[in-house]
Formats: structure tokens, sequence, C-alpha cells
């Protein structure tokens, strides 16, 4: 079984809507999964945008995602703790989903949504930055799946 993620917002490769960014709501999509490994104990999602102009910058780090949850309703709140599942502090200096806004003409952006499928239940971080965050995460992946979606001002 494969590691799926999807939205029903946007299909891979096609433009997230404009609810979505800096310039409608700024809320997170929803955001589905299927095909986790039976090992799966909790789970981490990501999104980065590799296009930004001084390097990828972080939009969104969530872990500690029950390893039974399968999606996510769209306007997670945008705190440091929602529940169970934890947030990391993004490159907004805020801690939860940042979404795109790229600077205006800078040409079309790729925001890459990956879920990691991980070994542990409750992932230990020495920080609270997202780059932090995916590092500790990717020490622990059963699986990984990928959501690309592109945004331009």
């Amino acid at each position: 079984m494969t590691l799926i993620l999807s939205s029903s917002a946007f299909s891979h490769g096609e433009e997230i809507p404009g609810v979505y960014s800096c310039e409608g709501m700024d809320v997170s999509p929803p955001l589905e999964w299927s095909g986790a490994p039976d090992e799966t104990k909790s789970l981490a999602l990501f999104c980065n945008d590799p296009d930004a102009p001084g390097g990828t910058w972080h939009h969104w780090a969530l872990f500690d995602v029950p390893a039974g949850l399968d999606h996510l309703e769209p306007g997670l709140a945008t705190t440091a703790a929602v529940g169970r599942m934890r947030q990391g502090l993004n490159d907004f200096k805020r801690h939860g989903y940042g979404g795109p806004c790229p600077p205006p003409g800078h040409g079309v952006h790729h925001y890459h949504f990956v879920l990691l499928a991980l070994e542990v239940e409750k992932l230990q971080v020495a920080g609270d930055t997202c780059p932090e965050i995916e590092s500790a995460a990717r020490q622990y992946a059963l699986a990984e799946a990928e959501l690309v979606g592109t945004y331009e001002r």
C-alpha cells in the first residue's frame, strides 16, 4: 500500500485557491490521506515553498497527528497545540499554517505539502521551527507522500 496525500480544494500540480493564501483567508486547505503503513504511530505534515527568493520558505509543520486520523478539515487553528497535535513556528514567525504569499510578479511558486508516516507516537524535537521539526521527523519516517500546489501573485 502506498501513502497518498490529496486535497478536495486542488489537485497535484494545480493552483491553490486564493482563500488558502495571504490574499484570501490564509487558512489551511482540506487534506486527506490513505495508505499509511500498519506500523504508523503518528503523522507529520509540512508545507514548503522552494521557489522563494531567499531559499525555501517554510509555511507549516504539523506533527503528533494521531495515526488513526485520515484528514484535516480546512482552517486548522494557528496555535502551537491543537488537541494532542503540535505545530511549529513557520517562516512568518507564527505557529500553524501560513498560506502562499509569493512576492508579486515573482512568477509561479510550487507549494510542497509533504506527509510523513512515523514510527513514533510523539516526536521529540530540540527546537520549534519547521526545519527543525522536519529534520527530527525524517529520522522516524516509514513512508512519505507529496501533494504540490501552485500559486502566483
